[in-house]
């Protein structure tokens, strides 16, 4: 059955295989309850012979798919019908070179990239993954879907489902969650239900719900967001002329774009389209630092998929019996049970992969220092500037080496946690309001 279609849908448990039709929404396996794949029979796929054949779409701004940055790489996400794609414009983000902040922190020029995903529609790299997703929901006929969220996924499902004429209701937790990012999701027009509780226990509300009313869950469980979130991948490839980089460094929470990253450069791996895979960095939050902790202290590895789950459910019984809830001010990655999980462990072995874990001073001093050089970001997309400088000093990140950090999210998301940090003098780069009398020759002093 899936053997003769374009895309299909596959388990990643080994063990398991299960294979199922892009037809059919799942956000799990049905036999086996592990993560699905979305896998693709390139060999009935028209594909490029190289990644700069995209290029010519750039200019088609006419046309709506290419137009978008997701759907103008369509051949490498080819699971939907075109007349079938939402779109809104996602995707016109720009690798930026940032030789001035470069300098600032040891590297030499030319060599660091921050990629701004915060020029999205809804102001994340969200929608890189909405459009996909809801191409999907479009596809299988469904009306209704909701999500779990920490801010970013409820302001683009909301978004996304106005544009797709679909219900949409969200679940956040208890004071777990930026206002500047909630309030996209009362303006989109979702149903908004505050749950007593963190984002895990949200996650594990939303799946319930979903499979009772059988609605269209929207988040990065669908293994059809993980396709649009590859093309972040494919941008940066694009702004370095083709030309793969020796790192990308992303923020690490629920584990979505590290898994997508990972699977992106594997399929153009596979494709001949890049001759390398670069290395990928992925930086936990040190009060959501499960990743972190399992990897680099519990050993944990993909091991060709055969994961040990024991490693998994000692620590997250661990977790319960602490009665642990993650801490950050980075709200976007103050997650402790990512869904990813597995797929992120892939992502590593494939990529050559680290993973570290900063705290949040870290975090927002690198927040700062990326405005006080040009580019404003939320507090989450600082950690991955946070975690290079961590590891510019192990010297596991040559000065020399190209990089591109992964900025998730716009700076006015969560602007409390800016105000809070230029108010307070402890931060390194702090600029905090000089109050003046209302004098001119005071004012004019306090300039000097």
């Amino acid at each position: 059955m899936a053997e003769k279609q374009k895309a299909f849908q596959k388990c990643i448990n080994p063990d398991c295989g299960a294979e199922f039709s892009c037809a059919e929404a799942f956000f799990k396996c049905p036999k086996c309850g592990d993560l699905l794949d979305i896998k693709y029979n390139w060999s009935e796929i028209e594909t490029p012979k190289k990644m700069s054949d995209f290029a010519k779409r750039w200019a088609a701004k006419n046309n709506r798919l290419d137009f978008s940055g997701v759907w103008r790489f369509r051949e490498l996400l080819n699971f939907c019908p075109d007349d079938l794609k939402i779109s809104i414009g996602e995707g016109q983000t720009l690798l930026q070179k940032n030789d001035m902040l470069a300098e600032f922190i040891g590297m030499k020029p030319g060599c660091l990239r921050l990629q701004y995903e915060g020029l999205n529609p809804s102001g994340s790299f969200k929608d890189n993954g909405m459009t996909a997703a809801f191409s999907h929901a479009k596809m299988v006929g469904a009306k209704s879907c909701a999500c779990a969220s920490t801010g970013n996924t409820s302001a683009a499902v909301a978004l996304y489902a106005h544009h797709s004429q679909m219900k949409c209701t969200v679940f956040i937790g208890s004071g777990r969650i930026a206002f500047g990012k909630l309030s996209q999701a009362m303006d989109y027009g979702a149903k908004t239900i505050q749950i007593m509780g963190d984002f895990d226990d949200c996650m594990k509300q939303v799946q319930a719900v979903c499979t009772e009313l059988k609605l269209y869950l929207l988040n990065s469980l669908n293994p059809f967001r993980l396709e649009g979130q590859k093309t972040i991948m494919y941008r940066i490839l694009e702004g370095l002329d083709w030309k793969v980089p020796d790192w990308i460094v992303v923020p690490g929470g629920n584990l979505g774009n590290s898994s997508a990253f990972g699977k992106a450069f594997f399929e153009l791996k596979q494709l001949g389209l890049i001759d390398r895979i670069p290395r990928l960095a992925i930086i936990n939050a040190a009060g959501a630092d499960t990743l972190a902790e399992l990897v680099n202290k519990r050993n944990l590895k993909w091991n060709d998929g055969k994961i040990d789950n024991k490693i998994i459910h000692d620590f997250y019984a661990e977790l319960t019996t602490k009665k642990f809830s993650p801490h950050t001010c980075a709200s976007a990655i103050e997650i402790s049970r990512p869904v990813n999980l597995k797929k992120c462990l892939r992502a590593i072995d494939v990529c050559n992969g680290v993973v570290r874990a900063v705290n949040d001073q870290a975090i927002t001093d690198a927040k700062a220092l990326i405005g006080k050089f040009g580019l404003g970001c939320e507090p989450a997309s600082a950690a991955s500037l946070a975690g290079l400088e961590v590891l510019l000093a192990e010297k596991i990140i040559k000065p020399d080496e190209t990089v591109a950090c992964v900025l998730t999210g716009h700076c006015l998301k969560d602007p409390n946690v800016t105000v809070n940090y230029h108010k307070e003098k402890g931060g390194r780069y702090s600029n905090p309001p000089v109050e003046s009398p209302n004098d001119l020759q005071q004012i004019i002093k306090l300039m000097s």
